[in-house]
Formats: structure tokens, C-alpha cells, sequence
């Protein structure tokens, strides 16, 4: 019985075959033709299949096949991918080569054992070409691995599916007889990715194009119902009484595939020939070039693509939606986390917390506004999109962290000018609290203008401590050092008015300042007491006018006012000399006899 059903299966498959390539070499399109066009060279090197994807050893993940995406990459137009899903054994590789006007001896590799013939997924070399809205475009067919093979694993199939789903403008779910429930739930990881990638996704179109699906059925098995019909009533939710988990999964899963009827379309192969034209015209209407990102693609950029998938489903023992999403949305991330930081890098720091703030704001809105234009994924996208937030916010962490250090440095700096700017007012030739008041503003404006950031508070604090404590013992000096100034000037005066200019009221005048103030210390036990008196409050007016004005800075010019006054007089009284010659003590003989006033001067 096994032996004469397997010689039925092979000559089913001959006739199949034999029919096929008449119709080939006898018959063009009878339909589509004008759409589609073949455009290869039957003696060149890319008349053949060649691999895109290979399994591993072990048959659970995947590898990127070299040769097929050299043959991909060469590709400059806009690519379109046409593949075919479906269980082993289901002539996926035979209707491939139908679509593409094949021979069964020159196109995809069929088999004719029960064991699958195609591994990975295979494109065959010579893209065909449409023009598409005016844009020519290279349409290439992919054959994929069947399910359900002897020796592999769910999570093998589960990729395959996937990188089909993901790669393809139009995917064709190839089914022998009807739909299953097995067929179904063979569907949810594409599910899930429809969820993530596929629709609206906050009000605008999905980062990476669906693929349209095409519901195949070889057989007929309508029972008076269209294809059409079939597949919608195979979709409706069969009710779960007891409760049953698979029953309610493979529930959500009908419900996501009856959203997107919009994007799918039924059809049978019950009359193989005709149909089989009207396929292609359904197949040619259908196609578009495949988006990412609302940008057509080239060879190229679709292998790079194909890679990043790949690379994606096979993290982890089980790929996920999730997985999938967050390597494509890594990219995205990088690309907005360079836009603030790049935003960020044009602040001047440091500045204060709240303009910092203000910034960062701003540089976020904007990362986020780009990560919300190219995002992939509806609900993992939103999980990517908290990891940028956390991406943005561990990085405004540190330009915290640099700008509260680089605030302290600058303010350290001035807080030491600041410091040094006192020491030098507490040892003044000249005591003057004009002069040390000015000198404590003029370094408060240069640390309220130059001081930014999250130190200049503490600072401030530190400096208004630091001018306290100058202030006090400048006070405490000052009285002191100008009661001994005034009474060092009384002396000078003495001595001027009595050998320099020789004028007797300003050497009693002197004299009787020193002796005024040399006897209040005396006669009021010490000099303090003198520093409340009106009349000494009087004298630090007149010195402070006369020390330190918006004229003369007396402190800084004293000792060459010194030296020019000295000099002045030396002159002058050289000259005077010159003019009047002194007057000899013995009066001559022959001379007139001086007045006693002459002789006086």
C-alpha cells in the first residue's frame, strides 16, 4: 500500500511537471504580461538559484549565505520580494518556478522524497522587472524551507517564517488542501511582528512596509464556497468553553489576521493552468518596492537589511517580536542619542541648574521627536523609546555632573582672586575704608558676572564669610594705622615748615596737632576712646576725601607724588639760588648793606 502510494505521489509530480514545461515553452503570460518582464540572459552566470540563508549545524538558527547576497547587492534598482512559505512537500518551489517561467529541471531545486529539498532560503538570480508608478524596479522571488521537515525544531521554523514575513513585499502562504489550525498558529510569530511593525503606529505609517499576504491553497476542498469565503470563516474565533490556552491564542491570532484583511487575499489552484495566469496578475497587481523607513531600498541596502534581521531572530534561544524590534530600533536610538548630545555640545557650561534644565528639555524633545519619526514596533518600540529616555537621562546625569565640576573651578578661581584682592587691601600704604569698600565691590561684580552654576551659591557663601573677616580686622586696624599716620604727618609738617618752606604758622599748626593728639592719649588713657570722638570722625573724612577719590588713588601714587614733590623742590629751590645768590654773612665794603629782612630770607 505505502509502495503504490508512493509511485501515485511520483506520477502525479511527472505529469505535473510535464504539463508545466509545455506550457512554458508553448504559451506566454496570457495575463500580466505587459507588467512583467524578464529580463536575464539563460547562458549567464545568474541563471541559477543561489542561497541567501543557510541553517547551522544543528538545524536551530540561521547564517547569512555569502553568494546570495553578492548576487542581491548588485542589484541599483528598487528591490520588490515576492516569497513563498508553507509545509514541506507543498510545492512551493515548483510554483516559484511556474511564476517565473522555469523549467522543472532549471529553476528552483524540486524534490521528490519525502524529506524537504530546499535549506535556508534560496533567491533565484535573475530578478524580474516592473515599472511601478515610473520607477523600475527588480523583483526578486524567494523559496523558503518548509515547516513541519523531519529533524528540525519549532523555533527553526519560527525563524524562517519571520525573515520571510520581515524580507518580502508579497508574502504566499502555500497550503496543499485547506486551512488548518495548525496553519493558524504556524502564523503568530508573524503576528506579532504585523503588531509591532505593521498599521499606524501613533498617527503615522509604519517604519518598515508590511508584506501583502496571499492565502494559496493547491487543492479543492471549497465544498460550493469561494477561497475567499473559506479563509474568512477558517479566521472567525471558534468559542473556548473550558478555558483552553492554545484555543485563546490561536483566537488573538485570527483576530490580528482578520485586521489585516486589507493586506491579504485568497486563492485557489482548482483548474492549475488557468489559474495559474490569473495568480501571477493577482501577484503583479500586488507588488510594490519594498520601505524602511518611507525610503525605497536597493540591493545593498537589502542585504544589510537581511543581516540585521538575522542577526536579531537568532539572539536568544527563542527569537521575539521584541528582540526584532530592539535591533532595529538600536540604530535609532544611536542616531537620537547623537542629536542631543550633539545639541548639548553647543551649551557653553558652566551655567545654572535651570537654564542647564532648560536645555536638556529641549535637546530631549527633540531626540524623542526623531526617535517618534523613524521608531519600528507599536509596543516594544514604546519600551525602546523608555530606554532612550533612560539613554537621555543617564547622559544629562553627567553633563550635570560636568557642569556642577566645571562651575566649582570657576568659581574657586575667582573666590582666590577675591581672596588675594584682600590681603592686599589689609596692608595699604595709605588705610583707606573708601578704598578697601570699592575694592570688596568690584570683586563681588566679578563673581556674580563670572561665577555660574551650581556652585555659585556655596561660593557666595564662603566669599561673604571671607569679607566679613577681612572687613572686621580691616577695621580693627584701620583707626590705629591712621592715628599713627596722622601723627607721623604732624611731624613731617614740623619739619617742612620749619627747614623746607620755613613758614612758621604751618610748623605750629603741625605742632599743635602732634601735641593735641599725643596728649588725648594721655589724658583719656588711650587712643579708642579718641576714634569716637566728632571731631576725629571729621579728620577720617577729610583723610578718606583725600587718600582715595574718583580724582587720585592716593595709596597708589604716594611715593611718586613723594619723589616729585622731593624733586620739585629741589628744583625750585636750585633755581631760586640761581637767581639770588645767598648773601655773605660779613657785610663788603664796597657793596650796599642788605636789609635785615634780605638777610632773613
Amino acid at each position: 500500500m505505502g509502495s503504490s502510494s508512493r509511485w501515485w505521489t511520483v506520477r502525479s509530480f511527472l505529469l505535473v511537471c510535464v504539463v508545466g514545461l509545455s506550457f512554458v515553452r508553448g504559451r506566454p503570460f496570457e495575463s500580466g504580461e505587459s507588467s512583467l518582464r524578464l529580463d536575464r540572459d539563460e547562458t549567464g552566470e545568474l541563471h541559477q538559484a543561489f542561497p541567501v540563508v543557510e541553517p547551522d549545524v544543528v538545524h536551530t538558527k540561521l547564517a547569512v549565505a555569502n553568494k546570495g547576497l553578492e548576487v542581491i547587492s548588485r542589484i541599483t534598482n528598487p528591490i520588490a520580494v515576492v516569497a513563498v512559505i508553507g509545509p514541506y512537500r507543498s510545492g512551493k518551489s515548483f510554483l516559484l518556478n511556474q511564476l517565473l517561467r522555469l523549467s522543472c529541471n532549471e529553476g528552483f531545486g524540486v524534490g521528490h522524497m519525502r524529506d524537504t529539498k530546499t535549506r535556508g532560503i534560496w533567491v533565484w538570480g535573475e530578478p524580474l522587472e516592473m515599472e511601478i508608478d515610473g520607477q523600475t524596479t527588480s523583483v526578486l522571488f524567494l523559496d523558503t524551507e518548509g515547516f513541519e521537515s523531519i529533524g528540525k525544531s519549532t523555533v527553526y521554523d519560527d525563524r524562517i517564517f519571520a525573515l520571510a514575513a520581515i524580507m518580502s513585499s508579497v508574502l504566499i502562504y502555500n497550503l496543499p488542501e485547506t486551512v488548518r489550525e495548525a496553519d493558524i498558529g504556524k502564523l503568530s510569530f508573524a503576528v506579532q511582528l504585523a503588531e509591532e511593525f505593521y498599521g499606524r503606529v501613533r498617527g503615522r505609517e509604519s517604519a518598515l512596509q508590511p508584506a501583502k499576504l496571499v492565502w494559496l491553497i493547491q487543492r479543492d476542498f471549497l465544498e460550493g464556497k469561494s477561497v475567499q469565503q473559506m479563509v474568512d470563516q477558517a479566521l472567525q474565533p471558534v468559542p473556548n468553553v473550558g478555558g483552553n490556552r492554545e484555543i485563546d491564542e490561536v483566537n488573538r491570532i485570527r483576530e490580528s489576521l482578520a485586521m489585516m484583511a486589507e493586506n491579504s487575499t485568497a486563492f485557489s489552484l482548482r483548474q492549475y493552468v488557468v489559474q495559474r495566469n490569473r495568480l501571477k496578475s493577482v501577484i503583479a497587481s500586488m507588488i510594490n518596492p519594498k520601505k524602511v523607513q518611507g525610503k525605497l531600498i536597493n540591493g545593498k541596502e537589502f542585504a544589510a537589511l537581511l543581516e540585521q534581521v538575522l542577526d536579531a531572530l537568532n539572539q536568544g534561544e527563542i527569537p521575539s517580536a521584541g528582540s526584532v524590534v530592539d535591533s532595529f530600533n538600536r540604530g535609532v536610538m544611536d542616531r537620537c542619542l547623537v542629536i542631543y548630545e550633539t545639541f548639548m555640545n553647543k551649551v557653553k557650561l558652566p551655567l545654572p541648574d535651570v537654564h542647564l534644565d532648560d536645555f536638556h528639555t529641549g535637546a530631549t524633545d527633540m531626540a524623542l521627536s526623531a526617535f517618534e519619526k523613524d521608531r519600528f514596533g507599536r509596543f516594544h518600540g514604546d519600551k525602546a523609546q523608555e530606554a532612550l529616555k533612560a539613554e537621555l537621562e543617564k547622559t544629562y546625569a553627567s553633563l550635570v555632573l560636568k557642569n556642577q565640576y566645571l562651575s566649582s573651578q570657576q568659581c574657586e578661581d575667582i573666590y582666590n582672586e577675591c581672596e588675594e584682592s584682600m590681603d592686599s587691601l589689609q596692608t595699604l600704604r595709605l588705610p583707606s575704608m573708601a578704598k578697601f569698600e570699592a575694592g570688596v565691590a568690584v570683586c563681588n561684580r566679578s563673581y556674580e558676572v563670572s561665577c555660574l552654576g551650581p556652585s555659585k551659591k556655596l561660593f557666595k557663601q564662603r566669599l561673604d564669610k571671607m569679607w566679613s573677616r577681612s572687613r572686621t580686622q580691616f577695621l580693627n586696624d584701620y583707626n590705629h594705622r591712621l592715628f599713627n599716620w596722622i601723627v607721623g604727618f604732624s611731624l613731617v609738617m614740623v619739619v617742612v615748615g620749619r627747614f623746607c618752606f620755613k613758614f612758621y604758622p604751618l610748623e605750629i599748626a603741625a605742632w599743635a596737632l602732634f601735641v593735641l593728639l599725643e596728649a588725648y592719649t594721655h589724658l583719656f588713657w588711650s587712643a579708642e576712646s579718641l576714634y569716637y570722638n566728632p571731631t576725629w570722625q571729621v579728620v577720617v573724612g577729610v583723610w578718606e576725601t583725600l587718600v582715595y577719590n574718583p580724582i587720585i588713588d592716593l595709596d597708589r601714587w604716594a611715593v611718586p607724588l613723594a619723589w616729585f614733590l622731593a624733586a620739585s623742590f629741589v628744583y625750585c629751590r636750585y633755581q631760586r639760588r640761581r637767581k639770588h645768590p645767598p648773601i655773605p654773612l660779613l657785610p663788603s665794603q664796597d657793596g650796599p648793606r642788605p636789609s635785615r629782612f634780605r638777610r632773613l630770607l
